[in-house]
């Protein structure tokens, strides 16, 4: 049976993706961005438009206003919302905590009363494997006690799965929070270090390398997030919380190595302690997403570097002069 959806962020990276998975299988959707300028918003305007070409509307509103979400909800009559609208990014929220609070927690907190009063709607929304924190044990299992926060932007996201459960336990509201590990791919957000490193190493720039490359991230290609995502939405639980994790965390000197192979170049390393907010790990245990959503991650990094190298290039007329394809 067809579902339809409202999802928030449409215009970014894994909204934009979602948006066009679910579509493809014939459910209805709606999208809705502010279009900030977190980062460029061109690259936003550009997912639009990819997905208006394909049926698929995203309509400009603020999750911090009431009355847009209202007015969304209302032109659609979701049976599901997939929350994916908040102000990304770990150290952007050392210098900018007021993006945060009103995006991730008065935004978050619209969502759910939104929610509560449509009849019958279950939502899903985005989580961080950064509510992790400080956790020294690996692999992280959402039974893990996830109370030393290291950055800001991972406060406000363990705060929505706090809130989260109280409308479930108020309300009956249905939950579903999301542990993303790490998303990349095509169309992905230039904030994030494999984008910034493929522009850099393009273009001779120096990188920035963090404690001598010796962090260790769990990368999660965009497709298996999607299948994730989508497992969540058709399962409908009460209330879970699930890691979406590629369960195999790779050094980030062996990530730049793969960039490098992929572009034809090498990096020029500008090497720099550790930075403030920042973790030494990611590393997903996905044993309940796997029994629960059967979700088994496919694309290897070796696999998904060279897909997004290749969108960058395509994407930013960029010729390849390597021939490293």
């Amino acid at each position: 049976m067809s579902k339809r959806v409202l999802i928030t962020g449409a215009a970014g990276f894994v909204g934009f993706h979602l948006a066009q998975a679910l579509a493809a299988r014939g459910d209805t959707v709606l999208g809705l961005d502010n279009f900030n300028d977190y980062y460029d918003p061109s690259l936003k305007r550009a997912r639009m438009l990819h997905l208006a070409q394909l049926g698929i509307e995203v309509a400009e509103g603020d999750i911090c206003n009431p009355e847009a979400l209202k007015k969304a909800a209302k032109s659609l009559s979701p049976t599901h919302v997939v929350h994916l609208a908040a102000q990304a990014g770990v150290r952007y929220s050392i210098d900018n905590p007021q993006a945060y609070v009103q995006s991730n927690l008065v935004g978050f907190v619209n969502i759910l009363e939104l929610c509560r009063h449509l009849d019958g709607v279950k939502l899903v929304y985005a989580s961080s494997s950064s509510v992790y924190g400080a956790n020294t044990k690996t692999p992280f299992s959402e039974s893990d006690v996830c109370d030393q926060q290291v950055s800001l932007y991972g406060a406000t996201k363990k705060s929505n799965e706090v809130l989260a459960a109280s409308y479930h336990h108020l309300y009956g509201l249905p939950v579903t929070g999301l542990r993303f590990f790490t998303v990349y791919g095509p169309w992905g957000r230039p904030d994030m270090a494999y984008f910034g490193f493929t522009k850099a190493i393009e273009e001779g720039e120096s990188i920035k390398v963090f404690n001598n490359g010796k962090l260790r991230r769990d990368f999660t290609y965009i497709d298996d997030i999607i299948d994730g995502v989508i497992a969540s939405v058709d399962l409908g639980a009460d209330h879970e919380i699930f890691n979406l994790g590629n369960n195999k965390p790779v050094e980030l000197g062996h990530f730049i190595e793969v960039i490098e192979k992929t572009v034809g170049k090498k990096a020029i390393k500008e090497q720099l302690p550790m930075q403030q907010g920042d973790v030494l790990q990611t590393y997903a245990d996905i044993s309940h997403s796997r029994e629960r959503l059967g979700f088994e991650p496919k694309i290897s990094l070796e696999e998904g570097i060279p897909r997004f190298v290749e969108w960058y290039r395509a994407y930013n007329e960029v010729p390849n002069m390597a021939g490293s394809r």
